[in-house]
């Protein structure tokens, strides 16, 4: 696969030999950041992982909180608060710790 900034290279070497306009660059040079901004998200969801350290059930809001940055019991707060308020947050954790492998 070719990484970004051999694609930038390419894309320079095309404006400055006049090939593409200035116009042209800056589209191709700004659809190219928009490809790499949705393939990062993409990887960001596969590196979720429940914690092995920080848990009191399944390690869902430690794994929550290792990636987000948020403190693990802020994620359980939101989770309390979801089935009280709107009854979703058991199914919702339960879905979590189905799909989310444990931490390595």
């Amino acid at each position: 696969m070719v990484s970004l900034a051999d694609e930038l290279e390419r894309l320079q070497s095309l404006h400055e030999r006049g090939v593409l306009s200035a116009e042209e660059f800056a589209r191709a040079k700004g659809r190219l950041f928009s490809e790499s901004a949705r393939t990062d998200s993409a990887h960001g969801l596969n590196r979720l992982r429940r914690s092995r350290t920080d848990r009191v059930f399944g390690g869902v809001c430690g794994g929550l909180g290792q990636h987000t940055g948020m403190p693990s019991w802020g994620w359980r707060l939101m989770f309390c608060l979801s089935v009280v308020c709107f009854g979703f947050g058991v199914l919702l954790y339960v879905l979590l710790w189905l799909l989310m492998p444990l931490d390595d």
